[in-house]
């Protein structure tokens, strides 16, 4: 039986060596910010900028575009497309979101869900590398 793909979209928000995560739906993870894409004729930066503004209440400008990921679960596969961005507004958390917190960069949660560190890292080489 062929797996239904799942495509998801949002940005990565980096403030003072602390990205924003919450935890919404009920796998238990801590997420970036960010969700399915819902419609197909938007493109995957509206779909974060949405994303952040139904989630978190506040604006993002993309900056660009991080690691990409296909994760495959049992019961589908998500392709996940991550965006740097930069955060506009204060936040004030939609109802979907069970909680929200800034984390150290070097200090991810243990309960992070499995996109958080490979992108972080790729941030942290590509930032090296930049200087």
């Amino acid at each position: 039986m062929k797996k239904p793909i799942i495509i998801a979209s949002g940005p990565v928000i980096i403030e003072n060596d602390k990205v924003l995560l919450n935890k919404h739906g009920d796998d238990g993870f801590w997420k970036f910010v960010g969700g399915r894409v819902e419609d197909y004729s938007v493109s995957l930066e509206e779909t974060a900028e949405r994303e952040v503004m139904e989630e978190m209440g506040i604006g993002a400008n993309l900056i660009k575009p991080l690691k990409p990921m296909l994760i495959e679960l049992p019961n589908k596969i998500v392709v996940l497309i991550h965006y740097l961005a930069e955060r506009r507004g204060k936040i004030k958390p939609g109802e979907d979101i069970l909680a929200w917190d800034w984390f150290d960069i070097n200090n991810l949660p243990l309960d992070s869900a499995p996109n958080i560190k490979p992108v972080i890292k790729e941030y942290l080489e590509s930032k090296n590398v930049d200087k």
